[in-house]
Formats: structure tokens, C-alpha cells, sequence
């Protein structure tokens, strides 16, 4: 395939559905390419907004609210970036002609938990932890002392690790039915995980269109309260893991179809391979690309979307860590440190209007050979971060 960069408006348009800091990335990476980019998400300057051509603040749980602005762009592609979105929306967008990356039917599959995880475990037969579904408290007990503790609760609808929760013994689970209701998104019903006692977890970034299916060299995490703290690339691990867990982000990918990159998560306890949630989109624990990679996942995840080939090479091994807001702002700033501007080292700012505590607003990039010398800096960096507290 030959690509043609576009020379006037309205050749190529793609729309972000959810404009948050993977999707200023992704926005970025687009127009690289001279292609028109439209930012739509809940609430105005949300971080995508600042570089794409034109924004939307709509209520993004709303079908008729995206239809209409659907409508009016008539984007080439549209590239759902939250969960908290309308899947109703989608699928008609589809009907009326447009292109979902990957498609509505894989967002409406790995936007919800519950059907990401029947898809994988009953239809594809993968590994996974044992699960149920609940919609009560009375129904998350009984679920919770079958499963056995630990155990994890999760809203089959939210990002970022709101409303998830670990209890640890039955005094817990109440506790747990409370955070539950933090979800971004739906938490009418929850899901109650069996407790893996894992090794390590590994998000494995997988990419396809037509020219076929790559990986991007696994990615390490720690969480804290489901979100990532830090991440780093590539994550040392046996080659019978790495390529069962290829088997299966290949497996499932392929079940999906589509284009574009997939964040596929797995546990690994000594050579098992658990299959553990997926995004279709960019991963947030895949920003660390942005230093170890020539093209990184929104690269790629770019390249996915218009068919193009999706090589790359790797610049070394790197550490990305996630600054979080320690307090409340309308008008958030943030005191980066002289360390973090070294010859292999810099953050990226989100540019978020509002900072809440915890929020995520920034990240921290090292490069280095030695990858615990990269997690440290990366780590030392974000610590030495502050906002307007």
C-alpha cells in the first residue's frame, strides 16, 4: 500500500472518542502525517483538545449527542478511547457507513469486563482466574467467600483502577461494595476475581491491520489501586511465557478483528499465563514506548489504523513513571525538577484543566541500559514532582 499524505481538509479525518493524555498522543502522532484529528470527550480542554484541530464537550454516554457530531465531521475513522462510552452509538455509526477502530463489536466487548472475560474464557477457551458476576451486595458476598480471600472486585465498567478494590477477609467486602460505586463508567454489576497469586503482571502491547500482527517487547507494571505506578520495557521473562502469552494476545486479537494496537494484560505465576483484561486502544502502562521505541504504540497504533506497515526498532530498555496530583485545582501547575531534562530522561505533562487528588497529570521517561537504574530514575523523578498543593 502506498500512502498519500493528505494535501487539503477532509482527506483523511480521524475522531477521539475520549481525549485524554493517550489520546493527545494519538492526536500528535496524526497530525505528523497531515491528517485532520477531532478531539471529543465530557468536558472542555481535556488534553487532546489542546493540539487537535477542532473539539467536542459532550455528554459522552449519550448516543444522539455522538451521532450529531459524528454527523457533522464525517470522520474517516473513529477511534473510541474511554470505556465510559455509548456502545449503541458505535454500532450505529457502523451501520451508517463509518469505520470503528477496531470495530464496535470488539468495543463492546473489551469496553465491559464481564465480555471480554465470557469472550476469552467460554468462547476462546483461554486461562484465566476463576470469576463471577454480581449485581448485589447480598450476591458479592456469597461470591466472595466461594472464591476464597484475597479476592478482587471490580465495576465491569470503569478506568484507571476506580471502584476496584481487594478484600482480603469477609470484614472487607462491604467496604469494597462502597469503592465500587467510584467506577468511571457502570457500576451496576461487578466482577469478583479469583486472587492468582502471580509472579509479575506484563501488559503485551499487540498491533494489526492487513499487513499482519507484531508485538511490542513486553511491558512490566506495578499497581497501585488498579492504576499503574510505574512501567518499564521489556520485561525480562522466560521465552515459554512470552510466547504463550503471544498465543493468546494473537488468539484473542484475532477474535476481535480489526485494526489498530491492543493492551492485552496477563499474570504470569513460574511459565503460566494468565489471560487478564484488553483494551483496544493504547495502554497507559505502554507510555514508556514514548522512550524506548522509534515509533511508539500511538505511532503504531496510527500506522494501524491506515493500513501501513508497522515496523519499528527499539532504542534500549526505559521506565516510565506516573505522577498523581496530591491536591484540588481549577488552575493546576506543575514544578518539574532540573533531573528530570537529562541527555536520556524528560516528562510529559498532560496539560489536564483541573487536578483531583490522585489524578493522574504526568509522567516521568528515563532511558538506560540497566533497567533497574532506569526504574529508580523514573521513580526519584516523579517524587521530586509537586503541583500548587
Amino acid at each position: 500500500m502506498t500512502f498519500t499524505t493528505p494535501l487539503k481538509q477532509n482527506s483523511i479525518k480521524i475522531m477521539l472518542l475520549g481525549s485524554g493524555e493517550l489520546g493527545k498522543e494519538v492526536a500528535i502522532e496524526a497530525q505528523r502525517l497531515g491528517i485532520e484529528v477531532i478531539a471529543v470527550d465530557k468536558y472542555e480542554n481535556a488534553p487532546a483538545h489542546l493540539v487537535a484541530n477542532r473539539s467536542y464537550a459532550i455528554d459522552m454516554q449519550d448516543e444522539t449527542a455522538i451521532l450529531e457530531v459524528i454527523k457533522k465531521e464525517k470522520p474517516s475513522y473513529i477511534l473510541p478511547e474511554v470505556e465510559a462510552i455509548s456502545i449503541s452509538a458505535l454500532f450505529e455509526a457502523e451501520k451508517r457507513g463509518f469505520h470503528v477502530i477496531p470495530n464496535a463489536e470488539a468495543v463492546n466487548k473489551t469496553m465491559n469486563r464481564k465480555n471480554i472475560r465470557v469472550f476469552a474464557a467460554e468462547e476462546l477457551g483461554l486461562k484465566t482466574s476463576g470469576y463471577a458476576f454480581v449485581k448485589t451486595l447480598e450476591e458479592l458476598t456469597e461470591a466472595a467467600m466461594r472464591m476464597g480471600f484475597p479476592c478482587v472486585i471490580k465495576p465491569v465498567m470503569s478506568s484507571s483502577g476506580h471502584g476496584q478494590s481487594i478484600a482480603r477477609t469477609s470484614a472487607d467486602i462491604e467496604k469494597s461494595w462502597e469503592i465500587a460505586k467510584e467506577a468511571r463508567g457502570d457500576a451496576s454489576e461487578l466482577i469478583v476475581e479469583e486472587f492468582v497469586p502471580f509472579d509479575y503482571e506484563i501488559t503485551l502491547l499487540t498491533v494489526r491491520n492487513e499487513t499482519g500482527t507484531i508485538f511490542c517487547d513486553p511491558i512490566g507494571h506495578i499497581q497501585k489501586d488498579g492504576d499503574f505506578i510505574l512501567s518499564w520495557q521489556p520485561m525480562t521473562m522466560s521465552e515459554k511465557a512470552l510466547q504463550k502469552a503471544k498465543n493468546i494476545a494473537k488468539a484473542v486479537t484475532d477474535g476481535l478483528g480489526g485494526r489498530g494496537i491492543f493492551g492485552v494484560e496477563f499474570f504470569i505465576k513460574d511459565e503460566e499465563v494468565y489471560f487478564s483484561e484488553l483494551s483496544p486502544r493504547p495502554h497507559d502502562t505502554g507510555m514508556v514506548t514514548l522512550i524506548t521505541q522509534s515509533q511508539s504504540q500511538f505511532a503504531l497504533h496510527v500506522r494501524a489504523v491506515l493500513g501501513l506497515p508497522l515496523d519499528y526498532s527499539t532504542y534500549g530498555s526505559g521506565a516510565c513513571g506516573a505522577y498523581k496530583a496530591k491536591s484540588e485545582s481549577r488552575h493546576p501547575s506543575l514544578k518539574v525538577p532540573d533531573s528530570a531534562f537529562s541527555a536520556n530522561s524528560f516528562v510529559r505533562v498532560f496539560g489536564k484543566p483541573e487536578t483531583h487528588k490522585g489524578r493522574r497529570m504526568a509522567v516521568s521517561l528515563v532511558l538506560d541500559n540497566d533497567i533497574e537504574a532506569a526504574k529508580s530514575k523514573a521513580t526519584e523523578i516523579v517524587e521530586e514532582i509537586s503541583d500548587n498543593s
